[in-house]
């Protein structure tokens, strides 16, 4: 069983976004679904195969290319996201972070989805195809790649985000 998705949202979605100045109800579902989608929001944290971590299921490669090739010249916005890190777990085991600090990976998620450039439709915020869209386009994990589909998405915000029925 995973998290609330509704305390997920209130507790550490929007704090996270407040804290690192991005309000954006896209943003919130758009982390919302990816949470759903690549954990079950949380059903599980590491899978015995794949290198990937956390409510978001974020590999030690991606997580490193976002701090060398997004955030490194980006100080202010750097300083932010390591201001949700752990003081002293963060320079042990950084990638455990990834697992074990909610708000710390819910920004580097984020990062993910913005070192893509892809402009938030703010419009579209509700809209799970675009949602699963993006998702599809500029996240899939490695955990999700041989069950990644924007159908499997919807599915996935349907039934854990929006609390809808799935009809099998």
């Amino acid at each position: 069983m995973g998290i609330c998705a509704n305390e997920f949202r209130e507790y550490v979605v929007q704090p996270t976004l407040k804290d690192i100045d991005f309000p954006s109800l896209f943003a919130e579902n758009l982390l919302l679904g990816t949470a759903a989608v690549e954990s079950d929001l949380g059903s599980h944290l590491h899978l015995a195969d794949h290198a990937s971590l956390g409510i978001y299921q974020i590999s030690p490669t991606t997580h490193r290319k976002i701090w060398d090739t997004f955030l490194y010249n980006r100080h202010d916005l750097a300083s932010k996201v390591r201001g949700l890190a752990s003081q002293r777990e963060f320079l042990l085991r950084p990638h455990a972070e990834l697992a074990t600090n909610l708000s710390y990976s819910t920004a580097i998620a984020l990062m993910v989805y913005l070192s893509t450039k892809k402009n938030f439709d703010e419009l579209a915020a509700n809209n799970p195809q675009v949602l699963a869209d993006t998702w599809l386009q500029y996240f899939k994990s490695e955990q999700s790649e041989s069950n990644g589909s924007s159908e499997r998405f919807i599915e996935s915000y349907n039934h854990l985000i929006l609390k809808k029925k799935v009809v099998a």
